[in-house]
């Protein structure tokens, strides 16, 4: 019991510095935190936007990009509520409230006004976008099976208690894959997506070690699925699923009336799903578990995020080592931070306080290299460059900054 509370208060500890950390840097705020907040929403400040948007980019990169057999979609928020029905989200899609009864946790909407207004309702998943889009990307594009649609976006469900910061909301963001197979091969394509499923986690820079895989039990899975993988993270707050690998069977499809026809030989089908799903919130929030570090610099505890550079919101940091001198001014913005600017999009100006605060601050936003313009840069063209982790520092020309930082990133 007494270890169990130790973890248990070193876990609550973990978790209330990076909460603090996320408010003071400018990646997660709490939505109308003016106002007092509202339970399960959050609003993603400027670096907790680009850290979202590089997790996105890598994805897609992975999973569509660079693939023959995958078609991306951007489905609307509502349907029309038909859609609901046919999947058996209006009949089931609930959750037990404290006195027993369920509650189905879809919001609703109403579209048009008046008496003529329709009952909706925002989407819980994006995975329905796919399904009722399945034969416009057949017809259009002719793909032949195996073949997927992948999709990110918004999901909204009315949580009863939503909880442990940006893990369960009311309003979350999903990267999820329809991949579409022949009935006989989903064993196959099952473990191909699980073994992809996991090197993409570890491209993000997930902690592997933190990474486990729960095979669920009949009773406790989804009503359309077969097989599902539940792969779970070990956080602050106990080990909880993290990403889900489902095998859907026909089900979705088989609702909606829809099926595939071979055209080599007209033979019609209705084609089995395996759905590989990964929340970008989650993915956010293990990220940030991953990479959250502590050691101790100049006599003091220093807090720092050691992201992958390629997943860092911050590449670089471009400081002239005085900001009332201004030929290192003017010399450190128009030579170094402009160009770098121009070429990694994710530089960052930073010239409030002296150096040893700067690098503290760059530090807690996990950026990996900063860059300062000194004196001897105005007379030698090169400029001091500070690793994040190691605090080494080396003097490169600034001729050589853009391979320098690329290799460093590669």
């Amino acid at each position: 019991m007494v270890e169990k509370n130790k973890t248990e208060n070193q876990g609550n500890d973990l978790m209330e510095k990076i909460v603090s950390l996320c408010k003071r840097r400018g990646f997660v705020f709490a939505d109308s935190e003016i106002y007092g907040g509202f339970s399960g929403f959050y609003d993603y400040g400027h670096f907790g936007l680009a850290l979202q948007n590089n997790i996105k980019n890598v994805w897609w990169k992975k999973f569509v990009d660079s693939r023959r057999d995958m078609y991306g979609l951007n489905s609307s928020i509502i349907f029309n509520p038909k859609v609901w029905e046919a999947s058996g989200h209006v009949a089931g899609f609930s959750d037990p409230t404290e006195d027993g009864k369920q509650f189905n946790v879809m919001f609703k909407t109403q579209v048009g006004a008046g008496e003529e207004a329709t009952l909706s309702y925002l989407r819980p998943e994006t995975a329905q976008g796919m399904f009722i889009n399945f034969k416009n990307t057949v017809d259009a594009f002719h793909p032949k099976l195996p073949f997927g649609m992948a999709q990110i976006g918004k999901a909204f469900r009315n949580e009863i208690a939503p909880r442990d910061f940006i893990f369960r909301q009311r309003e979350f963001e999903q990267m999820e894959i329809e991949y579409f197979i022949r009935p006989d091969d989903w064993e196959k394509y099952f473990e191909y997506w699980r073994s992809e499923m996991l090197e993409w986690m570890e491209e993000i820079g997930l902690d592997m070690n933190k990474v486990h895989e729960l095979e669920v039990p009949e009773a406790d899975r989804a009503h359309y699925s077969k097989r599902t993988i539940d792969f779970e993270f070990d956080f602050p707050f106990g080990r909880k699923e993290l990403f889900g690998l489902a095998y859907r069977t026909d089900f979705d499809l088989k609702n909606h009336k829809l099926e595939y026809i071979d055209e080599e030989n007209t033979e019609k089908m209705i084609p089995h799903v395996i759905e590989p799903s990964m929340g970008v919130d989650r993915a956010f929030l293990a990220l940030l578990v991953s990479v959250y570090a502590e050691d101790e610099k100049d006599g003091e505890v220093r807090s720092y995020l050691k992201f992958k550079p390629s997943m860092a919101p911050v590449i670089c940091a471009v400081s002239p080592l005085l900001k009332n001198k201004a030929e290192l001014v003017e010399y450190a913005n128009t030579k170094v931070y402009a160009p770098l600017k121009a070429e990694f999009g994710r530089v960052a100006w930073d010239d409030n306080g002296n150096i040893g605060k700067r690098y503290r601050r760059q530090d807690e936003i996990g950026t990996p290299f900063c860059i300062v313009v000194d004196f001897d840069t105005l007379t030698d063209n090169t400029v001091t460059i500070r690793d994040r982790d190691t605090g080494d520092q080396e003097r490169v020309k600034v001729s050589d900054l853009q391979k320098y930082i690329k290799e460093k990133i590669n």
